[in-house]
This record gives structure tokens, sequence and C-alpha cells, in this order.
């Protein structure tokens, strides 16, 4: 009897060790994005699924690739312990690719970059009765300025402000506009597709876009080092651009004019 007991738990042990493998190899053929909630790129609907381009975007990869594709929010700041422990396996939100982290390390040091395919930059929000204090980049000396806490606005905050300023870091963009309005902070640097959907609109009408213009940006989709989907995205990419769909989809959200491809990118 106790010889069967001890079969029937090892028979036990290994169906569990197998279900074990197959649950993680059916999770590794998952395309899973960390995002977070940055329109146009991504953001939730009025019953609260994700739309937005890199949404969709993302979406028709997964169709080329045959894998099902899975968003999970994260806090901005931890993108790269989300990327390396596993928890997602791209980050895909608007990603800043020839940027430095605030501690001055290129983001190429620190994942591998898709094919860059749009083009991006930071701008300063205000409040609109402010707009005489802010008409150069040398204006910003001494601020304190609001960020997405391991933005590239962030990392351009401190160059702005200088070590005179101050820096608010925030879980994510949106909160920035909050803090402005509440005067909490003189400004904030954050993305300027963002900045044209919010600024001078809605609870934000009071505020606006300096007339400060910085320097440009692109987007790319970020992957653990060594990982061997860069290279099957970027190939879907390519199919996309080619095949007009990546237009078409950047069209929907009337962002075409910043739309551009470069397989040359390397981050």
């Amino acid at each position: 009897m106790k010889k069967f007991v001890f079969a029937l738990l090892c028979v036990l042990v290994v169906t569990g060790a197998v279900f074990t493998g197959c649950k993680k190899e059916k999770d590794a053929g998952k395309l899973v994005c960390g995002i977070t909630d940055f329109e146009p790129m991504n953001y939730r609907d009025s019953s609260g699924n994700w739309i937005g381009f890199d949404t969709e975007l993302a979406r028709l990869v997964g169709q080329k690739l045959k894998m099902p594709v899975e968003f999970v929010e994260i806090e901005w700041a931890n993108k790269y312990n989300e990327l390396n422990s596993g928890t997602i396996n791209c980050i895909w939100n608007g990603f800043t690719a020839n940027s430095s982290e605030s501690d001055g390390t290129s983001r190429g040091a620190l994942v591998d970059f898709s094919y860059s395919y749009f083009l991006n930059q930071q701008c300063i929000v205000i409040k609109a009765d402010r707009s005489g204090e802010f008409k150069a980049v040398g204006d910003l000396a001494g601020k304190t300025a609001a960020a997405e806490s391991g933005s590239a606005g962030e990392s351009s905050a401190k160059e702005l402000v200088g070590d005179t300023g101050k820096i608010v870091g925030t879980a994510a963009q949106i909160n920035t506009f909050i803090e402005v309005k509440s005067g909490a902070v003189d400004c904030a640097v954050v993305d300027v597709l963002l900045a044209k959907r919010l600024a001078g609109s809605g609870d934000y009408s009071d505020l606006k876009i300096a007339d400060i213009t910085l320097d440009h940006e692109v987007y790319a989709v970020g992957f653990k080092k060594g990982s061997d989907l860069r290279d099957k995205v970027n190939k879907a990419l390519k199919e996309l651009y080619d095949e007009g769909k990546m237009l078409e989809l950047a069209k929907k959200y009337h962002i075409e004019g910043s739309l551009d491809l470069d397989i040359n990118f390397k981050g």
C-alpha cells in the first residue's frame, strides 16, 4: 500500500510538472505589453477597454505572429523591473527610445529596441495666464516642474530646471496636468501628443502648451536584452507598414503626420 501511495504521489508530481511546463510555455507564447494610460497611444474607452494607436498596433502585430496579446498597466518608473522579472515581455507605450534615464544611462543600454516607428517631442504645459513667464528654454531654470517618474519628460525636466529647480514626480503623465492646474508646480514636461489632446480643453481649458521648442524624439518597443521577440516584432512592423495598415491606424487617431518607420534605428 505504501509503495502504491508513493508511486501515485510521484505520478502527481510529474503530472504537475508537465502542466506547469505547459503553462510556462503558453505564457511564453503571449505578447505581454507593459503600458500606462497615455492618450492617444494606450487609454481606455467608455467601457473600460484598452484602445489607442499602440494598443491596436500591438494587436495587429499579435495577429501577424499568431500570438495572443495582453496589456498590463504598470508604474512607468518600474518598467525595467517588470520587464526583467518576466511580468511583461515588452514595453509598448509611446516609449521614447533616443533618450536616457534621469541618471544618464542610455535607454538603449537597458533594453533592446525595435525599429522606431513614430516621431515625438516633449513640451512644456503651463497655466495660460502665465504665458509671459515662459518664452524661452532659459525661463525654466529654477522652476518647479511635474513629470512622470522614469519618463523622458523627467530627464528633460531635470536639465531644464537645473540645480536650482525642483522636480515633482507623478505615477502617470496625465497626473502632471492636475499638478499644474492646482498651482502645485510651475509647469509640466510631457509628450506633446498628450498635451495637444488635453491642454486648452475640458478640465484643462486653463492650461496651454508654452511656445518653447524642445528636441525631437522617436518611439520604439523595448524588449529584454537578448530577447528573440524583438526580431519577430520588427518583421511584423515592417509588413504592417508596407501594407499601409500602420498608416491607416495612425489616421484613425489623427496622428499620421508623426508616423515614421526607421528600420535602421538601433536605439
